[in-house]
């Protein structure tokens, strides 16, 4: 998206009023008495046809002109919110999605039969038809535009136009701000206008007709009692405009004073304006500079392009500190190392605030999955609740965009094989209503996402005879049950009974595990502690830049990430001597396997006399790494390996030392499954 691209900028926009009408209509289903929702959900499509039409998508506008006066009718108490008011329209804002994003596309067919349902809900025999109308109420509304508004495209006409169609109005023109000939632009907006409203409808409704020039506009709407006619008539009674016998007969009719004499001809606009101007309606004095209190616009859109290069530039400015750093180190100039410390402290800050620029709330990926949850309930005839929580917690904005996919499977398969049916759960003894959850919640480095469900669970037997049938396994092989569960990752492995159009063909769990990985992250199942299935997925927090430990193996030097490691200790050459043949290390009573990373490399240089290992975390096990040296912490640029490197599962990216030489950085979970396959050849064959 270009920044001079307004249509692009509406696409984008429409987007996230869309998601927002989404989010609305599924609350509403839920609590269908909620005002906020109905009128979120309300001036959501009011904003899309105002701004769609605007920017020349007339079909899109037209058809959101009808589901915007349903909601309307919501707003008004004469249609009441019902499961199949909500299911047109979700329908229909899945049409207008299509509409905006391939405007020329065959969509007429489809809006028409939309239109049809809603057209049925609307007729007086509909479901969701209200006989009960609120009574009126009478506002008075001033308003006067910014006086750039009629250049920016506003026209007050329609709004005046608008407020007609609300009820019965009368409009008065407020002339005071005019200036003198010679001052006037041609474009400029000077009048102020002062309505009064006899109406039904709300006054969120009202305030709705005023939804795109409010922030700009200096605006009061207030409902209209029997003491401001006696006040009205006072003022204009005491100025000599009226006699007190006509003021007392208009009032003994209940009408709106002000409107009345107007209408009947007894007094001029002017004169009324100014009774209102002198009753507190209007501050004339300060009519030219009021505004309506608004809170500032604290947030600026930023296009993802802009991001992704302000961190390649960050990342660029990462190397060359370092590089800096060590130049400085050698140099021996206590100034040098000293201008090399601050510089770095400040690399460092600029990191870590542009790697929170792109951190994003997880709120924004869970959010989706309340319409996948609800149409899957649909299709499949099962009551399911989601629940999410730890919404607020923070990813890198790649990683939520590639993670969409894994959590879209995962969900799908909790509640088509995990979820039993409602009258299985009842016969179980469980609520009819199957519960899926959604967690999250940051550890260390990491961000840990799980998908749970309260149904059946992992069925063991089932899973090793599937594993054993598909020639994964070996007939009556012994595997623990997280061994066991870990097949399910397996390409075409699936324990359905028939293939569906939900699941059934075996590809959705491994596009999962190998989603996940692309990011760097790791996948676990079993069952959880709600009785059903439980996947937990650890992330690491960005993609971009980590912190790392920088090891050396013979004349290479490798950066394992730094959440990984636990700790750190010497291996001597005794306890080397001791531990040939059996690969495992006694660490403060804890005997920890380790593998010798100069045997994995193929390293020809001899081993330093003091060897490391650095003690690591795979997937709650810990695990020795051997290496020649540890050289310390590391900020790490990751750069991306090239297709020739694609197939080697060992490393998982490289970064440039400040010297300019290259470091492989470690994928440990793959380097670790590497290992400990080479062991067991190894002593199979021995």
């Amino acid at each position: 998206m270009t920044a001079n691209d307004p249509v692009a900028t509406f696409r984008l926009e429409a987007q996230e009023l869309l998601d927002q009408l989404e989010q609305a209509l599924l609350d509403l289903e839920q609590s269908p008495d909620r005002r906020d929702l109905i009128d979120g959900a309300f001036r959501a499509l009011h904003t899309l046809k105002g701004s769609g039409a605007m920017f020349g998508f007339e079909a899109m506008a037209g058809f959101t002109h009808h589901v915007e006066n349903a909601f309307d009718q919501v707003r008004k108490g004469q249609l009441a919110i019902c499961p199949a008011l909500v299911g047109v329209a979700l329908a229909a804002q899945d049409h207008i999605r299509g509409m905006i994003d391939t405007p020329d596309g065959e969509h007429a067919a489809r809006g028409d039969a939309l239109l049809a349902e809603l057209a049925a809900l609307l007729t007086p025999c509909g479901a969701c038809r209200v006989d009960d109308q609120p009574p009126a109420q009478r506002w008075r509304i001033s308003f006067r535009l910014a006086q750039d508004a009629m250049a920016m495209g506003n026209n007050p006409l329609l709004l005046l136009d608008e407020l007609r169609g609300l009820g019965h109005c009368t409009v008065v023109a407020l002339t005071d701000g005019v200036p003198d000939l010679a001052e006037i632009q041609p474009d400029g907006c000077y009048l102020g206008w002062d309505v009064v409203l006899t109406t039904t409808v709300p006054r969120a409704e009202i305030e709705g007709v005023f939804l795109f020039v409010a922030d700009d506009a200096q605006l009061s709407i207030e409902p209209i009692g029997l003491s401001d006619d006696a006040r009205l008539g006072e003022i204009l009674t005491a100025r000599g405009e009226v006699t007190q016998q006509l003021v007392e007969e208009m009032i003994a009719q209940r009408p709106v004073i002000g409107e009345m004499l107007v209408e009947a001809g007894k007094v001029s606009p002017e004169a009324v304006k100014s009774a209102l101007a002198e009753q507190g309606h209007i501050a004339r004095d300060n009519l030219q500079t009021a505004k309506l209190a608004k809170s500032a616009d604290t947030s600026i859109r930023v296009p993802a392009e802009r991001l992704d290069e302000l961190m390649d530039r960050v990342g660029e400015l990462v190397i060359a500190q370092a590089r800096f750093k060590q130049l400085a180190a050698a140099g021996g100039d206590p100034q040098m190392k000293a201008m090399a410390e601050e510089m770095d402290r400040l690399s460092s800050e600029l990191r870590d605030t542009t790697m929170g620029i792109r951190m994003v709330p997880i709120s924004s990926l869970f959010g989706r999955f309340r319409r996948l949850v609800h149409d899957l309930s649909r299709d499949l005839g099962k009551s399911v609740r989601l629940v999410t929580s730890g919404e607020d917690t923070e990813l890198d904005k790649t990683v939520i965009e590639r993670l969409n996919d894994p959590l879209v499977h995962l969900v799908r398969n909790a509640i088509d094989h995990g979820l039993e049916t409602a009258a299985e759960r009842t016969a179980a003894g469980k609520p009819g209503e199957g519960t899926v959850r959604l967690e999250a919640f940051q550890s260390g480095a990491q961000v840990v996402i799980r998908v749970s469900e309260d149904g059946r669970g992992l069925d063991r037997a089932r899973i090793q005879a599937k594993a054993e049938e598909n020639g994964i396994i070996a007939p009556g092989a012994k595997l623990s049950d997280d061994e066991l569960f870990q097949l399910v990752f397996q390409p075409g492995f699936s324990t359905a009974k028939e293939v569906t159009s939900v699941s059934g063909r075996g590809v959705g769990m491994d596009v999962v595990k190998r989603g996940i990985e692309a990011l760097r992250g790791t996948v676990d199942i079993g069952n959880g502690s709600h009785g059903g299935a439980c996947v937990t997925v650890r992330l690491p927090l960005t993609l971009a830049i980590i912190d790392g430990l920088l090891v050396r193996v013979g004349k290479g030097r490798f950066v394992i990430p730094l959440a990984d490691v636990e700790e750190c200790v010497e291996l001597t050459a005794e306890a080397d001597a001791h531990s040939r043949g059996r690969s495992f290390l006694n660490i403060r009573g804890d005997l920890v396997p380790f593998l010798r990373l100069r045997e994995m490399f193929s390293t020809v240089p001899p081993p330093d006399r003091y060897q490391k290992v650095v003690v690591v975390s795979v997937s709650g096990r810990r695990v020795g790494l051997v290496v020649d040296q540890v050289i310390g912490e590391h900020q790490t640029v990751i750069k991306s390996l090239s297709c020739l490197h694609a197939d080697i599962d060992a490393f998982s990216g490289a970064t440039i030392l400040g010297d300019g030489a290259v470091a492989l950085i470690l994928d440990v979970e793959h380097l670790v499954a590497c290992g400990q396959g080479r062991e067991e050849d190894r002593r199979l064959a021995g």
